[in-house]
């Protein structure tokens, strides 16, 4: 993906880290394609974890790179913690999003740390994502391509 811009979606506490780090392995040039996107704001735009609100917030987010046919991915990293919405709206977001990511293909990684995710969110992440990194390893998820081939 090399000379791709990169959404950040990330929280503002591990964003300096990050950037940090990255600085010292990218060139500037490189850095500039980095825009970062305040996690919080991304996903509680309204005020609480709402999918059209987020949804809204997203396509504004990605639409200047659309528009442009500016090559692009996404890393997005969800607080679970922090999030007290019911679960199925989570889901019906993650969804959502799947169908975004289909539509206008681009790379959309997400990030969950395992052990703070709800143990229903766990079954969802293979019926809504292609791939899942866990432990190391990059698993193919056999109930995201049966659903969508529904």
């Amino acid at each position: 993906m090399a000379g791709d811009y990169v959404i950040l979606v990330e929280n503002d506490r591990i964003y300096p880290i990050i950037h940090k780090e990255l600085s010292t392995r990218l060139t500037k040039d490189q850095m500039e394609l980095l825009h970062f996107v305040n996690n919080f704001d991304f996903y509680c735009s309204s005020g609480s974890y709402h999918p059209p609100a987020i949804e809204e917030y997203f396509n504004k987010t990605v639409q200047p790179y659309v528009e442009n046919k500016i090559s692009f991915l996404s890393w997005a990293h969800v607080d679970w913690a922090t999030l007290e919405e019911p679960l199925h709206i989570i889901e019906e977001f993650e969804r959502t999003v799947d169908k975004a990511v289909n539509l206008l293909s681009f790379p959309f990684i997400c990030a969950y740390k395992g052990e703070r995710m709800p143990d229903y969110l766990k079954t969802i992440l293979p019926e809504t994502h292609p791939y899942v990194l866990q432990d190391d390893d990059i698993i193919v998820c056999e109930q995201y391509l049966a659903s969508s081939l529904k």
